[in-house]
Parts: C-alpha cells; structure tokens; sequence
C-alpha cells in the first residue's frame, strides 16, 4: 500500500473513539519495528520523522525512499502515514517537496499573527499535493531536538482560530512534555483540553510527549478528542534498555555476536514490544 495521508486515520478515529500512535523513526530498524507490529496488530500508524533525525539519515528524499520502498518490500498492507514532526518553516517545505504525505509545522514560537501566517501559507502548499498538515498552538515541555519548552497551556481562542486556517490535526498543548516526566509534574490540564475542544468542534487533537502519561490519563485525553498520540522517547528507552542487557550479558563477545545484525536485535524486539502496547493501549488494533 503507498503512503496515505493522515485525513481518513483521524476521521476514523475520532469517531471510534481511539487514536493513531506516531511513532518516531531513527533509522531502518526503528522503521522496520514499527511498520512490522503496526502489520502484526492490523493497526493504522504514523512515521514521526523529526528534523533532526532527518539530518541523521541524510534528508528527507532518503527517508521517504526508504519507508515507501520498505512498505513495498514489506507487504504492508495497514495505512501508513509519513509524518515531519515539528517542522520548522523551511523543513515543512523540505518534507513536502520530498513525498512526505504529512507534515507538522511548528509555528508555535513565533508571534501568534506570524503563526497564522505562515501556517495559512503551509497548509495552502500541502493541500495542493494532497498533504494533511499538523500546527501547534502553546509550546510542549520538554526537549525536541535541543529546543526546551516549559509546557504551556494553550488558549482555547488561538487554538479556535488556528484550527479555522484548513488545517488537518491541532496539537494544543496542556502542560504535556518532551521526554521524561519530572516527579513533580501536575498532570494534564483537562479542563483545558475540553475547552480546546468545545471551540474547536470536530477538530482532531494531537498529544505530544506520549512516554510515561498514566494509561488513565491517555483513556482520557481520547475521550476528550484525542485523535493522535506522539512518542519517541519510550521507544528510545526500550532500545537502549535491551542493548545494554545484550552487552552486559556479554553477547557482543559470543561467537558472532558483534555483528551488528545481532547487536540490534535486541532494541528491535525492544521497539516492538513497546508500540504493540501503545497501540494497545491507544485502542488502534484492527482498526487498519
């Protein structure tokens, strides 16, 4: 199956009352992982590739090559979505010249008016090639690619006219995070979440900073219409958790067990189990 956009897995999804995990890819094996379960579960997905990991894997034509062609040489038959996570102006552009077939713009930072903007300018571009478009209202917490928010609670009327622009997915945030969660952190801001939603009637909800929210807390934030749910960081833990139980095991010094083929098996059964239960738990299996 070619990539899709992500317009019918929202609809669906807002009406079955779950939500799509994005799952961010790193390399061919992160890849590999996830369209593998996503087709394990019979589950629709989405491939979060942030700039950075761009960068990493040398572009965006490289990374859409590669997962069309993995789709391809996979069999995958569940719907597929290729997703540029915070993407900056210039990136978003990148990603849709590329074949991505969505994109995140991330005007989150700028003045509110120069947000609306330039969004307007973004979606008008990706619409023309058929590519849904994410923007952001109130920066999310955490660390994105060096970039360090304090987890803002955005407003309901930005949100309201950020959404008016054509756009496809609002993610607003509510006191959400990048990476891990402090101990002190207050929760989600739910009484913000349902006056987001109020306002933005039938606009799909994107939560960002899915690793370590209570499984109550997701449960709740779909039911309050999250559509989309972002991670990468817990997958990154699961891979680094298994590769350092390979090497401390001393598998790497048995027999053959430096190639790298054998060195990655490990984190690769360690994504795997990973987004089966996000998936599980996002409530998207056999949903494809």
């Amino acid at each position: 199956m070619p990539l899709v956009n992500a317009k019918e897995m929202m609809q669906k999804a807002r009406e079955g009352h779950y939500a799509v995990g994005a799952f961010n890819i790193n390399n061919l094996e992160w890849t590999k992982a996830i369209l593998q379960t996503a087709q394990e579960l019979n589950s629709p997905v989405m491939l979060g590739v942030s700039e950075g990991a761009n960068k990493y894997m040398t572009g965006y034509t490289v990374v859409a090559a590669m997962v069309k062609a993995m789709i391809e040489s996979m069999n995958i038959t569940v719907p597929v979505a290729l997703h540029l996570d915070h993407g900056t102006y210039e990136g978003a552009k990148k990603a849709i010249a590329a074949g991505y077939s969505s994109i995140m713009f991330d005007g989150s930072h700028f003045p509110f008016e120069e947000n609306v903007e330039k969004t307007k300018e973004i979606v008008a571009l990706a619409h023309s090639k058929g590519i849904t478009v994410e923007a952001e209202v109130g920066a999310i917490g955490g660390e994105e690619d060096g970039v360090i928010g304090r987890g803002e609670v955005a407003d309901p009327e930005e949100c309201y006219k950020i959404a008016s622009l054509g756009i496809d997915m609002l993610a607003a945030g509510i006191g959400n995070i990048h990476g891990k969660y402090p101990a002190n952190w207050q929760g989600l801001d739910f009484e913000a979440l349902a006056a987001i939603k109020a306002k933005c009637q039938g606009m799909p909800l994107v939560l960002h900073g899915g690793t370590g929210i209570p499984e109550d807390m997701i449960k709740k934030a779909i039911s309050l219409g999250v559509c989309k749910i972002n991670v990468n960081t817990e997958c990154q833990l699961y891979f680094q958790e298994a590769t350092r139980k390979y090497i401390e095991a001393g598998k790497d010094l048995e027999g053959k067990g430096y190639d790298p083929r054998k060195l990655l098996a490990p984190g690769f059964e360690g994504i795997k189990e990973i987004v089966r239960i996000k998936m599980e738990m996002f409530g998207s299996v056999n949903k494809a």
